[in-house]
């Protein structure tokens, strides 16, 4: 403080200063509350799992796959591999799912989007060079009933329709808990 400033005046310029650093720890009022989203569990991502197995059982010429789901943030929840799945699919099916959960479209349209459809070039070719992004067929976003984003599946290891159609009939199994 000031050498000629009074007692009043260092107390006061004290308590401004107190006052200051107390404003600026203390959350505003915008931040005051928790925000409740819906999430995506464990337990669902395991009958998802089960439901693509199960499907891919039911079909033929149907190879065996790597299922990967992340939550909205793109982290992995759940990884299963079946026996004699491609291992190198792992990685895409990681990435499937991470893509269809970060931009949050289906992988199908990022590659349209990508490389383009019908014999039009791609809309935006940039996006395919992002990390940890793929435009391969068979990732979906996972979304509540309302819309609300909860995560994504991502399926490999056939072909990018058939690994589609699996993560479809994942999604479709949890159907009910999505409300």
């Amino acid at each position: 403080m000031h050498p000629n400033w009074s007692f009043p005046m260092k107390k006061f310029a004290g308590l401004m200063i107190v006052g200051v650093f107390a404003a600026g720890l203390a959350p505003a009022a915008s931040d005051a509350h928790v925000e409740m989203r819906p999430m995506l569990t464990l337990g669902m991502a395991k009958a998802m799992a089960d439901a693509c197995e199960a499907f891919r059982e039911t079909q033929e010429n149907f190879r065996a796959v790597n299922i990967a789901i992340v939550d909205r943030g793109a982290d992995l929840v759940l990884f299963r591999r079946q026996n004699d799945a491609f291992l190198g699919s792992f990685e895409i099916a990681l990435r499937k799912a991470q893509s269809a959960a970060r931009l949050p479209i289906p992988t199908r349209t990022l590659g349209e989007i990508v490389h383009g459809k019908d014999g039009m070039p791609g809309r935006a070719p940039a996006l395919g060079e992002f990390h940890h992004v793929t435009a391969l067929t068979g990732g979906l976003p996972i979304r509540m009933a309302d819309g609300a984003l909860v995560g994504a599946i991502g399926v490999s290891g056939a072909t990018g329709d058939q690994d589609e159609q699996c993560a479809q009939a994942a999604i479709d199994a949890v159907a009910d808990m999505l409300q």
